[in-house]
């Protein structure tokens, strides 16, 4: 049964099926795994994740915390260094076990498409509801708090298990921002975006992963030991989620993601007057597209090895961790050149 008489306007729902969970990562298939395959010629590789304990001293989101990782225990007793011998004598083993409570959108990480919905009058009856991509509904397919429930919150479609299940792997893509604009905050619009493309010679091609290096995430790492959290509000070229022009070559692209090092991927938008969405590019790709978005990657290095070879492909394994009803998920991307 279709959950929803009226889409909005320009979006995938039901493109890809009434129950479709993965969005654009649907243009990804075999082809374009065994094209993206070509991109290895060296066998060279690149983690793209920075440190999961980085923002670190730069707090750049009040509501995720850092990973805090504590011993397993057996009722009181903590399992680090522990030596079996205690309970089993002659035993020569020592053990040590831990767990972690992190935000799972703290640093490097994958927004799935449970991420972000809107009020929206799926029904058709006049009244706006709360919904995400391809219909899926608030307090229905999303859970928040129940009681007597083992988990606080619960993303029963829309979760990053469904998109580590489908791998995430093809080719990566890399725009180098900081090539075209600098370090320092820029406001790029689709023009600004296609002339840095042409510039580097970049071409997109379906189920690319794109990739936009802005020098963000470099900077968080070397501001650890003198944290500036207002410099990190002019470091760094953004996308203007408020240009129809991008939004619109972003519906046609046939691309399956994007990947930024920086926070938010686009311009945090304020003038109420013309938009109604705060971050007006999630809400079109997250929502309207079922794009996957993803934050904090770190690309210098890959981008330098990239830049010395005339090239800007890679081959890119990146699944979020199969965590079913997660809304977000850490990753560590690997790049192979």
């Amino acid at each position: 049964m279709q959950r929803w008489k009226h889409k909005p306007e320009g979006s995938n729902w039901g493109r890809f099926g009434e129950d479709d969970e993965l969005g654009t990562l649907n243009f990804i298939g075999a082809e374009e795994r065994r094209a993206a395959a070509a991109e290895i010629r060296e066998g060279a590789a690149f983690c793209l994740s920075l440190p999961l304990d980085i923002p670190g001293t730069v707090n750049i989101h009040p509501r995720r915390k850092p990973p805090r990782l504590s011993p397993t225990c057996l009722g009181d007793t903590p399992y680090i260094n522990y030596p079996l011998d205690a309970v089993d004598p002659g035993l020569q083993d020592v053990l040590s076990d831990d767990q972690v409570l992190l935000s799972t959108q703290y640093s490097t990480q994958w927004d799935s498409l449970a991420h972000v919905g809107a009020l929206f009058d799926a029904d058709g009856d006049g009244e706006a509801e709360a919904v995400y991509y391809n219909g899926f509904r608030a307090g229905v397919d999303i859970e928040g708090p129940t009681e007597g429930g083992v988990h606080g919150s619960y993303a029963r479609r829309l979760s990053v298990a469904g998109m580590a299940a489908s791998a995430v792997q093809g080719r990566g893509v890399l725009v180098d921002l900081v090539r075209a604009f600098g370090t320092g905050r820029t406001i790029v619009g689709l023009d600004a975006l296609r002339e840095a493309m042409t510039a580097q010679r970049v071409e997109l091609r379906q189920g690319d992963v794109l990739m936009l290096r802005t020098g963000y995430a470099e900077a968080l790492l070397e501001m650890q030991d003198r944290p500036d959290p207002d410099a990190m509000d002019r470091t760094g070229a953004v996308l203007d989620g408020s240009d129809p022009a991008l939004l619109d070559w972003l519906t046609e692209s046939r691309i399956a993601a994007i990947a930024a090092d920086n926070y938010a991927v686009e311009n945090p938008h304020a003038d109420r007057s013309t938009c109604c969405f705060r971050l007006p590019m999630h809400h079109h790709c997250l929502f309207k597209l079922g794009m996957p978005l993803a934050e904090l990657w770190y690309l210098r290095d890959l981008a330098e090895a990239l830049a010395a070879r005339g090239r800007h492909a890679v081959f890119l394994t990146a699944p979020p961790l199969r965590l079913p009803g997660a809304i977000g998920s850490p990753v560590t991307p690997v790049a192979t050149i």
